[in-house]
């Protein structure tokens, strides 16, 4: 199942993959900030949503 992260505030991208990764992950990858808008980036598990997508 893919997973997919986007910036809460411009929509980046942050992760987009088959492989489940931890959001601690991806904050690390990205040294706690958007790499295109700068927003900090903060595990929020009330902003959290799930989707699932059709084929």
């Amino acid at each position: 199942m893919p997973q997919k992260i986007f910036c809460e505030d411009c929509n980046e991208p942050l992760y987009n993959n088959s492989e489940l990764t931890s959001l601690e992950e991806i904050i690390r990858k990205y040294d706690g900030k958007c790499p295109k808008c700068g927003k900090k980036l903060v595990f929020n598990t009330k902003k959290i949503e799930i989707k699932v997508l059709k084929k």
